[in-house]
């Protein structure tokens, strides 16, 4: 990490937040403690509420902490800007009603305002950096390496014939299925037509169901391998230039006939290796449902946390525990 500064003391956060009095108040002391509240005959430490909160607040705690950590390490930008208003301006979409709109902001943020829900965003947004950032900083040469050579290739050049089933929204599955076996069969007579000699661009315009290909011979020009569905990239990977697909490829999208028609050199690694840290990033946080959790976990150890209350350092490990368990149960049900 850029910033390796010592997080504040504990206390002092927390008292911060609960007995900011402003103004410079002069707060009474009792027994040593300042008193936070006091009526008729009764007077309340800021000690006594401390100890009667502490142990069901400490989610507040994480944030502050997070805050402090983040806030220098990544200041706010135009992206972050965007973002966060996108998200607020989602929200506001999927719940026009103002009442609903403030239901939702109590019942999924805990939040009563538009401002405090930014504030959360705001802090997401910055977790979310310094999670990947983390991440790619600790991934190791060989990890690099390895995707270099195995995913890593130069720009290619295809064009494709895509025969699409043609179905009705409300159409059953033996109409469906009925669908998918005519496109196949589409699919396979053009191949059979291919190995005939017939020309691909000519049977491109007759046939591709695609019409911004269609008319330019089905020509998708140069793309890299991860911009196209997997099915397709894995097909033109083991094709050479000038060959193409003997059999039809089946994605979402439908069957396809796929022709490669030109492939660039490889480029250096020195001059992929910040995009290749950043794919194996988001692999790993796609693979691993923990992994966001357990990387803020390891970047506040990092950073020298240090718990001058037992109560709150256990109540911090069981919430993280139940983050990391929560995660787990929702990857098993999807």
């Amino acid at each position: 990490m850029k910033n390796k500064k010592i997080i504040l003391g504990m206390f002092s956060l927390l008292l911060i937040s609960l007995f900011a009095t402003g103004c410079k108040q002069e707060i009474e002391i009792k027994d040593g403690s300042k008193v936070a509240v006091q009526l008729d005959g009764v007077k309340i430490t800021a000690t006594e509420y401390y100890e009667k909160i502490k142990e069901s607040n400490v989610s507040i705690l994480v944030d502050m902490i997070d805050k402090a950590l983040f806030e220098k390490e990544y200041p706010t930008t135009e992206d972050e800007d965007k973002e966060v208003e996108n998200q607020i301006s989602q929200l506001k979409k999927n719940y026009s009603d103002e009442d609903t709109f403030k239901q939702v902001l109590t019942q999924y943020f805990g939040v009563e305002t538009e401002e405090e829900l930014e504030e959360i965003l705001r802090l997401e947004y910055k977790r979310n950096q310094a999670v990947e950032d983390y991440i790619a900083k600790n991934l190791s040469d060989n990890e690099i390496e390895k995707y270099y050579k195995d995913e890593i290739s130069g720009e290619v050049k295809a064009s494709h014939i895509l025969i699409i089933p043609s179905v009705s929204d409300d159409a059953d599955e033996d109409e469906i299925a009925e669908a998918e076996a005519q496109a196949l069969k589409t699919a396979k007579t053009v191949i059979k037509k291919l190995n005939e000699g017939e020309d691909f661009a000519k049977l491109a315009k007759k046939y591709s169901n695609e019409e911004a290909t269609a008319t330019k011979g089905g020509d998708l020009g140069y793309f890299e391998l991860d911009e196209m569905v997997d099915e397709f990239s894995n097909a033109v990977k083991e094709l050479k230039v000038k060959e193409y697909t003997k059999e039809p490829v089946k994605s979402q999208f439908g069957y396809h006939i796929i022709l490669k028609t030109g492939e660039k050199e490889k480029p250096e690694l020195k001059d992929v290796k910040e995009e290749i840290k950043e794919k194996i990033t988001k692999q790993k946080l796609s693979s691993d449902v923990t992994l966001y959790y357990q990387t803020l976990i390891d970047i506040r150890k990092d950073n020298n946390i240090k718990w001058n209350d037992t109560v709150i350092e256990k109540q911090y490990n069981e919430i993280m525990d139940q983050l990391l368990e929560a995660a787990k149960q929702q990857a098993e049900q999807q």
